[in-house]
């Protein structure tokens, strides 16, 4: 059974309504639905968020290599079979309510006992050419997800913060040379992962340079290279290109109903409780050292049974 389309003016009541249908929102839903709570999963774009657009997984448990569209649909499957609805519609606004949350969106307005946001965070991109066309075919934004792709291969990491300085040194596992490129002529990872990365021999570093242009036909060949320094222009043969320059999550919608932290991800406990009672985050749109769909799936098994104790704490009062 297809994903439901939005219903035009109808305001619907339900233990529990998820933003957002990826992985972590999707294991919120078969835990929740199979509790036997009434569960809305509202998707904006495709069930398996991210998950769902990416050509081959190596590291779900149980599954060597699994297609991310195949294993998207499973999640999909499950929930739906524990009775939860999935429905096409897009978020715009929430009213939290102590009692009912309520959720505003293009389709018409879906209510519950209980909210969880699962809209997950978006890599930020370079926009430059090449780059959309060329994701997943030697583009990428994870190199835990596709490092292994480029064993014996020379590829390139942008950015020079923790995050691109620990993916560059993760990537040495594979690859036979890593170039980092970076646009300053010092980085701002902290001293520790800094030192690791200039004593590293498969690395080598690339002050003062921005990638201009992503290049090749059906997969990544080379990189045109701006020296920011001199404006001389370069290209370097790569394979691969893993982007580090920062996400951004998707709660733009939430307008100040809940705390959020300084880039805007919502603050939650060790429980998956944000700042207002009723309301749990899981997955990418919490800050978070690993952005995988293994965290996401025990973030959303562990706001399922925060959401039960929840409710029958109100059911006691």
């Amino acid at each position: 059974m297809c994903c439901l389309n939005p219903r035009k003016g109808l305001s619907l009541m339900y233990d529990v309504v998820i933003v957002g249908g990826g992985p972590g929102g999707l294991t919120t839903a078969i835990y929740t639905s199979r509790a036997g709570l009434r569960t809305i999963v509202l998707e904006k774009e495709m069930p398996g968020g991210l998950m769902a657009s990416t050509d081959l997984i190596e590291n779900w448990p149980g599954r060597p290599q699994v297609n991310g569209a195949e294993l998207a649909e499973d999640f999909r499957e499950h929930a739906e079979r524990f009775g939860a609805e999935l429905v096409m519609d897009e978020a715009q606004s929430l009213d939290l309510s102590p009692d009912v949350k309520t959720v505003r969106a293009s389709g018409g307005e879906y209510s519950g006992r209980v909210l969880v946001l699962a809209t997950g965070s978006a890599p930020r991109t370079l926009g430059v050419p090449g780059e959309k066309r060329l994701t997943g075919r030697g583009v990428s934004y994870c190199a835990t997800c596709d490092g292994a792709f480029f064993g014996g291969k020379e590829i390139a990491c942008v950015g020079g913060g923790d995050a691109a300085v620990q993916e560059a040194l993760f990537l040495t596992r594979f690859a036979s040379r890593v170039y980092l490129v970076h646009r300053r002529d010092e980085l701002r990872a902290v001293r520790a992962l800094q030192d690791r990365l200039l004593s590293e021999d498969k690395i080598e570093v690339l002050w003062n340079s921005v990638v201009e242009e992503i290049v090749g036909d059906d997969s990544v060949d080379k990189l045109r290279i701006r020296d920011v320094a001199v404006g001389e222009v370069n290209t370097l043969t790569v394979s691969g290109v893993f982007i580090y320059v920062g996400h951004r999550p998707a709660t733009d919608f939430i307008s100040g109903e809940l705390q959020l932290d300084s880039d805007g991800y919502i603050a939650a406990d060790e429980d998956l409780r944000t700042s207002a009672p009723g309301v749990f985050a899981v997955g990418d749109v919490r800050h978070r050292l690993q952005r995988q769909i293994a965290t996401a799936v025990g973030d959303g098994a562990t706001a399922a049974m925060s959401i039960e104790n929840y409710l029958d704490q109100v059911r006691e009062v």
